[in-house]
């Protein structure tokens, strides 16, 4: 199978939003004939650029609302990057910080982790801070907590979108959460999490331009495109490090206050479907891993 474009399952064509895809179709490995509920839960860059036909796409996806995840100093202007707020009708916004001021866009992160080389290392850390950030109890945005709560409802949750600067960092270690607590393998959580490198590549360049402004990257192009990507052993690390600390990961959201036990098996109950009633292409673990090595 050919790789998959940004308008191709599992990405969603929302034209002026890069990187929009349905985390939904995975194979839930504890549970035989069992995948992750589509049309639930979707992420994206931010929004700011969507259009009016994007706007009706999100529309028409039954999403109610949106968790916007980026810090009170991302919303200024970058080169070629706009990140003002775009409130759409009938779609509440729920302003829902990992950090309230630190910008922790793709180049910042990159910025921080450059004495790491390309390695996943830097990236590992800064996905645990971004995790202690998002769960601690001085943040009273609570934003994965809100997320991981919006997914329990008695009856079954609205559609949501779930979004930061790119959508791949803070983005990604929510939906690595909501993945992991339905059953799916953490090779399946890190592919998924490696497709934002296509999500993203339109942007690619001007992130790199913006970084080759900064003297740690100055003359170095080809190292800047590497602390862009999504790697999958980033996210594989980041899971294994959270397992480390905590034991599981239902244990880590259970320590951090995101979910209680009975809050994680009513996620189960909501996110998980039977295979045959939610047929989905994404589904094909032998295509997953053409789709991101292409």
């Amino acid at each position: 199978m050919a790789a998959p474009t940004p308008q191709a399952e599992p990405f969603v064509d929302v034209p002026g939003v890069l990187n929009f895809r349905d985390i939904g179709g995975y194979a839930v490995s504890t549970l035989s004939g069992k995948t992750v509920r589509r049309g639930m839960v979707f992420r994206s860059s931010e929004p700011s650029k969507v259009t009016d036909d994007g706007i009706s796409r999100i529309q028409q996806l039954g999403i109610k609302h949106i968790y916007d995840l980026r810090s009170l100093r991302e919303f200024t202007i970058r080169p070629g990057r706009s990140a003002s707020v775009r409130e759409l009708e009938g779609i509440e916004r729920i302003f829902a910080p990992v950090f309230l001021t630190e910008d922790y866009s793709p180049e910042a992160i990159a910025i921080r982790n450059q004495n790491y080389g390309s390695g996943p290392e830097g990236f590992v850390q800064a996905y645990l801070n971004i995790l202690a950030s998002a769960s601690s109890p001085s943040n009273e945005a609570r934003p994965y907590a809100k997320i991981l709560s919006h997914l329990t409802s008695d009856d079954t949750p609205t559609p949501l979108l779930i979004h930061c600067s790119a959508g791949k960092d803070r983005t990604g270690i929510i939906c690595a959460l909501i993945l992991s607590l339905c059953g799916v393998t953490d090779e399946d959580v890190a592919l998924e999490y490696n497709l934002t490198d296509i999500g993203l590549k339109p942007l690619h360049e001007t992130i790199v331009t913006n970084l080759m402004n900064d003297e740690s990257f100055h003359k170095n192009p080809e190292g800047a495109r590497k602390m862009i990507l999504a790697q999958k052993e980033t996210m594989l690390g980041t899971l294994q490090a959270i397992r480390t600390m905590y034991g599981s990961i239902e244990k880590c959201v259970i320590k951090l206050g995101l979910l209680s036990a009975d809050g994680i098996e009513k996620l189960r109950q909501n996110m998980i479907m039977d295979a045959a009633e939610n047929p989905s292409e994404l589904v094909d673990d032998e295509n997953l891993e053409e789709w991101v090595e292409v």
